[in-house]
């Protein structure tokens, strides 16, 4: 008399990378204002990171807003005056701050214009190290870098982007995830705000604008004095 034997069930392959997709949820994006826009430069359509030329600049504006709105830095008289208090978790904004303590008060301006390529490496490194883009070293053109984690952009792009609504008041809107949206508009960084989305938010963007302080103005002032040379 033959025997029936009942195999077991094989999990079917899609239940892997379902596992491994809600792992990629789990990834926190990061807390420094640099960092999250370097992230939102890269266009994941074309597959590279957009608005070289302007992000250093752009990254050292967003360093400069991280130490204000997490009161490591204040605005005296037009220049920056480094507060006491606990030093940034971050190595990157912790280096930054060390410089302005060290070089002593300046412009707000002359803290974006001073070395931006250098905050660029800086940002693009730690990004690495914590595995959320892969760059691959070229010799003559620029490296190549890809996003590891495209959902932790797409989360910083739609916080960002939830502060235009016009149902939330200006007042209330987290000037963290606001400072991202103004400083991209105002660097002309479409990959964060489209010139349409520019236009048609243009008077929320300057009330946005006006509470995340000096950073904007001498960011604008950097970009056009960049372009007239």
């Amino acid at each position: 008399m033959s025997r029936t034997v009942v195999m077991p069930l094989r999990r079917p392959e899609r239940s892997r990378q379902s596992r491994k997709v809600v792992a990629y949820s789990n990834m926190r994006a990061p807390e420094s204002l640099p960092a999250r826009l370097f992230l939102l430069a890269y266009d994941p359509t074309r597959g590279r990171l957009t608005s070289r030329q302007k992000l250093g600049k752009l990254l050292r504006a967003a360093a400069l807003t991280d130490l204000q709105l997490t009161g490591k830095v204040a605005d005296d008289n037009g220049r920056v005056r480094v507060l006491t208090g606990a030093e940034p978790t971050d190595p990157v904004l912790a280096g930054f701050l060390a410089e302005i303590r060290a070089v002593g008060p300046r412009r707000w301006r002359h803290w974006i214009d001073r070395r931006p390529g250098l905050l660029v490496r800086q940002v693009r490194d730690e990004l690495e190290r914590a595995r959320l883009i892969k760059v691959e070293p070229r010799r003559i053109l620029p490296d190549r870098i890809s996003l590891r984690q495209p959902l932790v952009r797409r989360q910083i792009l739609q916080a960002a982007h939830d502060t235009l609504r016009p149902s939330r008041l200006v007042s209330r809107v987290d000037l963290r995830d606001a400072s991202i949206v103004v400083l991209a508009a105002t660097a002309d960084l479409r990959t964060v705000v489209t010139r349409e989305r520019r236009n048609r938010h243009k008077d929320r963007l300057a009330q946005l604008a006006v509470r995340i302080g000096p950073v904007v103005p001498a960011l604008k002032k950097a970009l056009q004095s960049q372009s007239a040379g």
